[in-house]
């Protein structure tokens, strides 16, 4: 999937909404443990009951990872079933990788060509030799923190280094990367007031928001200092939609609360068109 696509199916849908598919079986409603694949079983049917709603899904790999092959294996089940039932759909392995060369090719490897995810998340950490092989595969996209939702954020993301916030450097350093229009950042819902320095530094990329509904963050406050011409945003909700009910009805429920973020961002992207 390339930019256009993706922002036509922002005006199509009138929508940017990403779904979190962070997925625990502590908390899927008890009917599906009987089942051979329950993690699948409730990731198709939040997928079939939010897709009209959503412009992207977001697996959290460690809610896979946690179960070891069989999470794997629903988690390979998942993203097939997104690539053939709703290929308009953006898929983002969020994973969080992020080594040096030789190992970074082989995590871009698994998810992009083995898996068929059409982005993953990185931690920049490590700098350019660990970012760049990941930004080496070609049509697919390399989605690196920048400045994140959690508390612990303020430890080193906001420290200045040389008068300068330590996030502010990453992003500017990370546009002198090859193939740097392949990126595209997170940045926390819960940091909005910090979104519209983040613009000037990268004023056509996607933000990748986090941090919506049980965490806080505030859809229009998104809009507001972070939203560009075409958009420009992916915002993700989580446990608000996927968890909304732990009845047989937690698919419709998922629905509805999509439904709901949804129509806000409509108000917005109206504004734009």
């Amino acid at each position: 999937m390339n930019s256009q696509q993706l922002i036509d199916q922002i005006k199509k849908k009138q929508s940017v909404l990403c779904v979190g598919l962070d997925t625990d079986l502590d908390k899927v409603p008890k009917h599906l443990l009987t089942l051979e694949d329950p993690i699948f079983e409730f990731n198709k049917a939040i997928i079939d009951a939010t897709h009209k709603y959503a412009v992207a899904y977001k697996p959290n790999t460690a809610f896979y990872e946690a179960y070891g092959i069989k999470g794997w294996q629903a988690l390979e089940k998942t993203i097939n079933y997104l690539n053939t039932n709703y290929p308009e759909v953006f898929t983002i392995a969020d994973a969080k990788r992020g080594d040096i060369g030789n190992t970074s090719s082989r995590y871009a490897k698994a998810f992009f060509e083995d898996l068929g995810f059409d982005s993953v998340t990185i931690a920049p950490y490590m700098g350019k030799d660990s970012i760049e092989p990941f930004l080496a595969f070609a049509g697919k996209f390399t989605i690196m923190l920048a400045l994140t939702s959690n508390p612990g954020a303020f430890d080193f993301q906001t420290q200045k280094v040389d008068g300068v916030e330590l996030y502010k450097k990453v992003l500017e350093t990370s546009k002198s990367w090859e193939n740097s229009d392949q990126l595209m950042y997170v940045v926390g819902a819960t940091k909005a007031e910090y979104l519209a320095e983040i613009r000037k530094i990268v004023p056509d990329a996607f933000l990748l928001v986090p941090g919506v509904g049980a965490q806080g963050g505030s859809v229009d406050d998104v809009f507001k200092y972070g939203s560009n011409a075409n958009a420009g945003l992916l915002i993700n909700s989580s446990r608000g939609i996927i968890y909304a009910s732990a009845e047989e009805d937690f698919a419709e429920t998922a629905a509805l609360e999509a439904k709901k973020l949804q129509e806000q961002m409509a108000v917005h992207l109206q504004k734009l068109s």
